[in-house]
């Protein structure tokens, strides 16, 4: 073989080695971002279930090619059904309908399982399923139209020996322009207050699910540690004692003509809270309504119908 055959074909050996070379290396490159891509995401939503990462990680010893890994991430996602409004849009950004109130993987929390009727909707507005509670969420306020629950003897028994967390996020499923942040509350003077209280969280998961900020409003610090809390607790010894199943609403109500904001994010200050209970086994209902400043005993329970006409949300089944 001549010589400059043989330089050849070592020109040719080395070229291969370097173009395999470079190939691994932008593997591991894609590998090493979109896996630290997932680390992100994923931390700023642990509390969240998220199979489409199991799925990734599962099949992530099959995927060679940055394109695979790009294409099952995104196949996984879109695959994993989200609540409605909330599927990505070809840009990146976050689509959603006009006052968005399917709550289909969740409407076992919901009273006969048929979602409130909202007489004067939010102009965006996101459904939000949780292990325990749903979040029907006004992007306008940045906090909830109303959080619901489905409390019982058995849950509120498990809900005793769960620590509770205190670890405080911001929404990722919902869109930035969305969402509260944190930041948003530090030194406003307001407590992160909780509408489902993470003393009714029947596990590990749904206690640190509760301190989501889509599930908080700013309240007056002296009124939640307080009044708020002793109807929390109220609340829940009536459910103890019921028979079965009590539904309860919780939410912000804004009666003021020019509400007060806090944060980059302008999260809405409201003027009131509200708390319905109804009882599923004897068809009572009362309400809760209070104002979000600082005061001593919770005030005397108004009707249904008042806090109907007080919200605009229909939030029982019709009878008949």
């Amino acid at each position: 073989m001549s010589a400059s055959r043989k330089k050849s074909q070592s020109i040719r050996r080395k070229g291969a080695a370097k173009n395999r070379s470079v190939h691994q290396l932008g593997t591991r490159f894609w590998k090493s971002l979109l896996l630290s891509t997932f680390a992100s995401f994923s931390a700023a939503s642990c509390a969240l279930k998220l199979p489409w990462l199991q799925r990734i990680e599962h099949e992530a010893q099959a995927l060679q090619e940055p394109a695979q890994w790009i294409s099952a991430w995104l196949h996984a996602i879109w695959q994993e059904p989200l609540p409605q409004g909330l599927r990505p849009s070809a840009d990146g950004t976050a689509m959603h309908s006009h006052n968005t109130t399917d709550f289909a993987e969740c409407r076992g929390l919901f009273p006969a399982q048929q979602v409130p009727v909202l007489l004067q909707a939010p102009r965006q507005s996101y459904a939000l399923c949780f292990d325990a509670f749903a979040i029907l969420y006004n992007a306008d306020t940045k906090t909830p139209a109303y959080v619901v629950e489905r409390l019982n003897r058995d849950s509120l028994q498990a809900a005793q020996a769960i620590n509770r967390t205190d670890r405080f996020y911001a929404e990722a499923r919902l869109p930035s322009h969305a969402r509260a942040q944190l930041d948003d509350y530090r030194g406003s003077g307001y407590s992160r207050g909780h509408m489902a209280p993470a003393g009714d969280m029947p596990s590990p998961q749904a206690m640190a699910q509760s301190f989501s900020l889509a599930n908080m409003v700013p309240q007056n610090q002296s009124h939640n540690s307080g009044a708020w809390n002793k109807i929390e607790q109220d609340t829940r010894k009536y459910a103890m004692r019921a028979r079965a199943d009590v539904f309860v609403f919780t939410g912000p109500a804004y009666k003021n003509a020019v509400p007060a904001y806090i944060g980059s994010s302008r999260v809405a200050v409201p003027s009131h809270v509200f708390k319905l209970v109804y009882d599923a086994s004897t068809g009572r209902a009362w309400a809760h309504w209070q104002q979000n400043q600082a005061g001593g005993q919770p005030l005397k329970p108004i009707t249904y119908q008042e806090l109907v006409d007080k919200t605009r949300i229909a939030f029982l089944p019709t009878p008949g």
